[in-house]
């Protein structure tokens, strides 16, 4: 249980930082205007609060483990926002920065 809690707070936090991000980029770059912006910008500060719910109470190993959830999961955004393509480098490049979040994550510990 523990385990898919995290799962989905890692979700969430991908989210709010790579949408705050794109909102931000649209709102600038696209020249959507600054409702756009200001709707990142709030979008960015609810990111910077998932992190506090991750069961596991070591911040550097939460931030160090979301890295991964960032990588794909930006990729995953560009596909579905943007029309990007990734090439099998940047598939294979998300797939190993999954398994380090995995590992860095969950891997069973003596604690």
């Amino acid at each position: 249980m523990l385990l898919l809690r995290s799962a989905a707070l890692f979700v969430v936090a991908a989210l709010f930082e790579i949408g705050g991000a794109w909102m931000v980029w649209q709102g600038t770059r696209e020249h959507r205007g600054w409702l756009w912006v200001c709707g990142g910008l709030v979008a960015l500060g609810a990111y910077g609060f998932v992190a506090t719910f991750q069961p596991d109470g070591h911040f550097g190993r939460i931030l160090a483990a979301y890295g991964g959830i960032f990588v794909a999961g930006s990729i995953l955004w560009g596909v579905v926002a943007d029309g990007y393509r990734p090439d099998r480098y940047d598939i294979a490049g998300a797939l190993v920065c999954l398994a380090g979040m995995a590992l860095i994550m969950w891997a069973p510990r003596g604690d």
